[in-house]
């Protein structure tokens, strides 16, 4: 299933994504004069910060949608899917935030990372991991089977654990310096869940019979209020991510 993104509807309801990428961006440190590209670049705003640092970077997405919002922010962004990288040898370091679960070809988008990175270039990266947005999943495959449409949820995303990531990544060639689980309870903006199933399950809402989608969306937001939402009404996200340093 392919996940649709709308870039003003992702700056609205998920500007929250990249705020959190300032750890991971740490862990790339990006230099001066270094090539590096950014895998699954969405629009551009960590981008845009690995440029003010003075590297050289090439930002891909699958989305025309947030490829276009980042070149707006004066990004060398191109329309790539992750699992078809055409470059060879040409950078000192491949980045990601916050995209690598959306990929459902895992191991051509990191035969195609390897194929990219100069030798012993570093591979960096945060994405979900095992056990993130699980209660989000359960409650939406829970509503979605009443309408006998929960395949639709088994197919959103990959979420592995830090194990089996690092033996994916050694398989590719990688030497896996660092690996870990971070659990990271995130507060929603003010559209709340209702927000961000229309958000970041556009896709499995698309493919839905249209007269269904809303009250899916309903039906799974009150499931989860009172699990996700606090007494004021306000959000948290159950969200754990996979952040990796790996070199080639």
């Amino acid at each position: 299933m392919n996940q649709t993104w709308n870039a003003a509807n992702y700056q609205a309801n998920g500007s929250f994504v990249p705020a959190y990428g300032t750890d991971v961006l740490a862990l790339l440190s990006p230099q001066p004069g270094e090539r590096i590209l950014d895998l699954c670049c969405g629009d551009g705003m960590l981008t845009r910060q690995i440029c003010d640092a003075g590297a050289w970077v090439t930002g891909v997405d699958a989305s025309a949608s947030m490829i276009a919002a980042a070149r707006e922010r004066g990004i060398d962004a191109r329309v790539c899917a992750a699992e078809d990288l055409a470059f060879s040898l040409e950078f000192d370091a491949v980045f990601s935030n916050a995209g690598l679960h959306w990929v459902r070809g895992q191991d051509a988008m990191l035969s195609g990372v390897h194929r990219a990175l100069k030798p012993g270039g570093r591979f960096v990266a945060e994405m979900g991991g095992h056990g993130n947005i699980a209660a989000i999943s359960v409650a939406l495959r829970a509503v979605l089977m009443r309408y006998e449409l929960g395949q639709l949820e088994d197919i959103a995303n990959y979420f592995p654990t830090p194990l089996a990531y690092r033996k994916r990544l050694e398989a590719h060639g990688f030497k896996v310096h660092l690996i870990e689980l971070i659990p990271r309870p995130t507060p929603l903006p003010e559209s709340g869940m209702e927000g961000w199933l229309n958000t970041f399950r556009r896709g499995v809402l698309d493919a839905a019979p249209t007269e269904l989608r809303s009250r899916i969306v309903f039906e799974t937001v009150e499931l989860l209020r009172p699990v996700l939402a606090d007494e004021n009404g306000d959000w948290t996200a159950d969200y754990v991510r996979l952040r990796f340093h790996a070199q080639a």
